[in-house]
């Protein structure tokens, strides 16, 4: 059983990771649906947190039906991380993460998120002071290094969980590679087979089918697997690969009916986190996830992003069915 302070998290947890304007409450309580274990609320900047920027603030909620979960803080200055820590434990998540592997140039660029990479000794420092100033678990996610000739994750690593870090999730790529190329997992099995390392480990990059969440949790030893990117649009990712894990077969694909269903219930959380508005004008980025593969579908994804009206959502949802319901995903027909 894997434990981060004293939340017992499964014996190989499947992790959603945080994402920058996808990983908020409404989609989080899709994917707490259908399997994820564990999961992060978006990166939140400790400089909003310290000017009490109503943004920030928002991104601090978090339910009782979604944990264990953990609210995630990203800032490179040490009196805005520390008060960010107590905010944060007000709060009272499972547990509080820091992100040290944004890549993004306005993150970066502030030393922040993966731009800490090129001071280590300063995210040492950091992770330290937040440590000191809660008496919640601090987990830490991160990648390599900066670039392929300052790979340092294991010496990271280390260092890390020398000053008390309760758990490290590892993006297998370089800040440099952004979310190009391929990752390299072979990094995260280096730290996960250091004898020194005894705090769980858990892999994060292009896992994207049950098949290679079950071939690389054999290959790299890891203690679960976080997933980012191939859950947008797909929370059912959690449950075929337990699925897979558990009977060594593939979960048919979700129906369009199980579709349509997850963009209603996407939609109602949307509404009543954000008012019908914002709720409403938020929820388009995701229409395309949810209904990709369907052919000619762009007149519908044109009605659902055309109006701000509940109700005639719901009457283009039941006409998408109608036209659809025959649909074939992969060999299943849609129901």
């Amino acid at each position: 059983m894997i434990q981060i302070g004293n939340e017992n998290i499964g014996t190989f947890p499947l992790l959603l990771a945080p994402m920058e304007d996808v990983s908020d409450p409404p989609f989080r309580a899709l994917c707490k649906e259908h399997g994820a274990d564990l999961m992060y609320t978006e990166f939140i900047s400790t400089d909003g947190l310290v000017r009490n920027a109503e943004k920030s603030i928002q991104k601090l909620d978090i339910y009782d039906y979604e944990r264990p979960i953990g609210i995630q803080i990203f800032g490179s200055d040490f009196e805005a991380m520390k008060y960010s820590a107590i905010i944060v434990e007000r709060h009272k998540p499972t547990l509080l993460d820091i992100n040290y592997g944004c890549p993004v140039k306005k993150v970066v660029c502030r030393e922040a998120g993966a731009g800490i990479l090129k001071n280590i000794p300063k995210m040492i420092a950091l992770t330290k002071a937040v440590i000191e100033s809660t008496s919640l678990p601090v987990t830490v996610k991160t990648r390599l290094g900066w670039d392929v000739e300052t790979i340092n994750i294991e010496e990271v690593a280390e260092r890390l969980q020398d000053i008390g870090i309760q758990a490290l999730s590892i993006h297998a790529r370089t800040r440099v590679q952004m979310y190009k190329g391929h990752s390299d997992w072979s990094w995260i099995a280096k730290v996960k087979n250091n004898p020194r390392i005894k705090i769980p480990v858990f892999g994060n990059g292009d896992i994207d089918s049950p098949e290679k969440a079950y071939e690389y949790k054999n290959k790299f030893g890891v203690d679960g697997i976080m997933i980012g990117r191939a859950a947008i649009g797909n929370p059912w990712i959690f449950r075929e690969i337990k699925h897979y894990f558990e009977h060594k077969t593939m979960l048919g694909p979700p129906t369009l009916e199980e579709r349509i269903d997850a963009a209603k219930k996407h939609l109602s959380h949307s509404i009543r986190w954000k008012g019908n508005n914002l709720g409403i004008l938020e929820m388009r980025r995701h229409y395309a996830n949810y209904f990709k593969g369907l052919p000619d579908v762009k007149e519908f994804r044109m009605r659902l992003t055309n109006t701000m009206n509940y109700e005639e959502l719901q009457e283009i949802f039941s006409d998408l069915y109608q036209k659809y319901k025959g649909f074939e995903y992969s060999g299943v027909v849609a129901q």
